[in-house]
């Protein structure tokens, strides 16, 4: 469901508007229990329906639950009430189909580089042979550009090549939804352009399922097919889904000469700062 707020205008639709069932989450509530015995409500109402191969970005203000709903995606957190379906089977807990890149790496520093992405694939392919293994982690570090640091320790490489790491041992266990956490928003600029470039290249050709959280609306804009923009916690919900209408591939110089990237961008942006100025 696309809901638009009332201070702007419908922003172009996606040619392609006809999203499947695949990922549903419906009438998500998420409230954590407080010591007078009230609730303090997270997300209230959310729903959402995500295609198996749509790249989907959520937006929102700090505290409006963007990482609450990432989480109970994965089954790192259960809902209060509502539903999250893949396929249309319930997730309860987490699972090889779902897997997350988080913001701040989490490798292993015992491990190397190599070591961190075949641990995941011996955890979630265990009925691939030794040399099927070894081909598969060969073949995620060579999509990352990361043969040559195979052997090297976490301490011992950059942080944009750490977040390649946990980006190609992600895709390395082949899950059917990819959920990423800001993940480019520890990297200084000229790191991050490259790796939203590497990111883009690997969906454009593997084509699952993206959920990301960002708080950069140019980056959503650059490789989403939807932007979901939530309202302030707390009870925050999906205030409007704003569609991006540009074909895959893209290319951030090309998108940058249109004029209707400005109209998508100051849409969002007057979007956010809508919701910060009710917040004051």
């Amino acid at each position: 469901m696309t809901r638009r707020s009332s201070f702007a205008s419908p922003a172009p639709v996606h040619p392609n508007s006809g999203y499947s069932d695949f990922l549903v989450v419906e009438n998500l509530v998420k409230a954590y229990p407080r010591p007078d015995g009230s609730s303090s409500v997270v997300l209230d109402g959310v729903n959402l329906t995500i295609g198996e191969d749509e790249y989907i970005s959520i937006i929102g203000h700090s505290g409006c639950g963007k990482s609450t709903l990432l989480k109970i995606v994965a089954g790192l957190d259960s809902a209060t009430s509502g539903s999250v379906r893949l396929e249309g089977r319930e997730i309860r807990k987490p699972g090889s189909e779902r897997m997350m890149v988080f913001q701040h790496y989490s490798l292993l520093p015992w491990l190397t580089v190599r070591e961190n992405i075949r641990l995941a694939v011996d955890e979630v392919l265990k009925t691939a042979t030794r040399a099927e293994k070894i081909s598969i982690v060969n073949e995620h570090l060579s999509m990352v550009n990361l043969m040559a640091a195979a052997d090297k320790y976490p301490d011992e490489i950059s942080g944009g090549m750490k977040q390649r790491v946990g980006i190609a041992r992600a895709l390395a266990t082949r899950p059917k939804v990819l959920l990423m956490d800001e993940p480019f928003g520890a990297l200084d600029a000229l790191t991050r352009g490259k790796l939203q470039r590497q990111v883009l290249d690997i969906w454009e050709s593997h084509r699952q399922a993206v959920m990301m959280i960002t708080h950069d609306v140019d980056e959503a804009l650059y490789m989403s097919d939807r932007i979901v923009m939530m309202t302030n916690g707390p009870a925050a919900t999906i205030g409007e889904i704003l569609e991006v209408p540009f074909p895959h591939p893209r290319h951030i110089q090309e998108l940058r000469e249109r004029p209707e990237y400005y109209e998508l961008r100051n849409h969002a942006l007057n979007f956010l700062d809508h919701h910060f100025t009710q917040d004051d």
